[in-house]
């Protein structure tokens, strides 16, 4: 599979092209050495224009958003609109549409086809596995349970909430190693979260800190719980989440910074965790995915800074192309428990919190076998 996979490409197709999410994902995807875009679609006014024109606004403004310029082979390919479209000469699937929408769109496109996903429409289903690479890959075969009971000949795979990725994926390798009980978490995330619509408003959130975004914390405490949880059986049950005996408790802020979310992190272990220990578990976490080559992948998944004025976001968002969460200002925690760590963390939300993270466990997918 991995052969095919490479020459020629499999064939994808990008839903809810023309916003943030989807552009990021059309960025990704050029050159990548495995998947080749050859279908976009978008909302009914973009149907039938050219990508290029569906860009622009009514004053002729592109509005490009991933950075860079859009790909130049990609500016006259046709914009399907996606309600009719359909994955007649499609490999896979990535989604950029709203939950809503992807609740109608992603179970017609999986009968056919895997669907990476960034929609939380079907993240909290107990036959669907939100997987974040190297934390929790032996998830991955609820999706075989997930085609026998939904009939599917693919498989709807969504990616964490932007929020989450860091936080589980910083968790994992502590929990491994020392165990877990109890995870608080305060985060202070970019505005690009929001997206564009309606985004959120320059003049609320210059010189301002906004203390509430709606139902960000129950997202990443329940999904944080179900990455690191236990796959046993055909499904991951809604009660055997909720009693997981790790207490996640989160409050999620939103601030002046375009990219990239922050996180101060305290954790209670249940063995004792020295921090040198703890340092050489995030830095090593992950290395069992180099031998699987995959062309995304980091060289770390995981860097710890000791300058204990970072991680910054206009410094290190971008470091493994936006893919490696930085971890800084790592000390002894003891206000939770007689055990514990505390930290601060950055993970860049459009990239590994987005986009790249879902192609990046498409990746994966692909090497482990779970394509048609």
């Amino acid at each position: 599979m991995l052969a095919a996979a490479m020459n020629p490409k499999l064939r994808a197709m990008v839903l809810g092209a023309t916003g943030v999410a989807g552009q990021q994902f059309v960025a990704a995807l050029t050159d990548h050495p495995w998947f080749t875009v050859t279908r976009l679609c978008a909302s009914e006014r973009s149907s039938g224009r050219s990508y290029g024109e569906a860009l622009r606004d009514e004053r002729g403004s592109l509005r490009w958003y991933a950075g860079g310029r859009p790909p130049p082979d990609l500016l006259e390919l046709p914009v399907w609109a996606a309600k009719d479209a359909t994955t007649e000469g499609i490999d896979v699937v990535f989604s950029a549409v709203e939950s809503d929408v992807a609740k109608e769109l992603e179970p017609r496109m999986a009968a056919a086809v895997p669907v990476f996903s960034t929609a939380s429409a079907f993240r909290y289903e107990p036959d669907v596995p939100i997987l974040l690479p190297g934390v929790n890959r032996d998830h991955a075969r609820l999706l075989r349970t997930q085609q026998m009971r939904r009939g599917f000949h693919g498989f709807i795979a969504p990616g964490p909430n932007c929020t989450t990725v860091g936080l589980a994926i910083t968790l994992a390798p502590i929990l491994r190693q020392f165990g877990l009980r109890k995870v608080v978490m305060t985060s202070l995330q970019s505005v690009s979260g929001a997206g564009r619509s309606p985004g959120v408003a320059a003049l609320d959130v210059i010189d301002n800190i906004i203390p509430f975004i709606p139902g960000e914390e129950e997202k990443v405490e329940r999904e944080t719980r179900k990455i690191l949880g236990l796959c046993a059986g055909t499904s991951v049950h809604e009660h055997a989440i909720e009693t997981l005996p790790v207490a996640v408790s989160c409050t999620c802020t939103r601030v002046a910074v375009l990219d990239g979310h922050t996180e101060a992190v305290f954790c209670e272990t249940e063995r004792a965790a020295p921090l040198s220990d703890v340092k050489a578990a995030l830095e090593e976490f992950g290395r069992e995915l180099i031998a699987l080559r995959l062309p995304s992948l980091p060289s770390q998944l995981i860097s710890v800074t000791d300058d204990p004025y970072r991680p910054q976001p206009r410094l290190d968002r971008d470091l493994g192309s936006g893919l490696t969460t930085v971890v800084g200002r790592l000390r002894d925690e003891r206000a939770l428990g007689d055990h514990g760590v505390k930290y601060v963390l950055l993970s860049h939300n459009t990239k590994m919190g987005a986009a790249q993270g879902a192609i990046l466990t498409a990746e994966q997918l692909l090497v482990d076998g779970y394509f048609p």
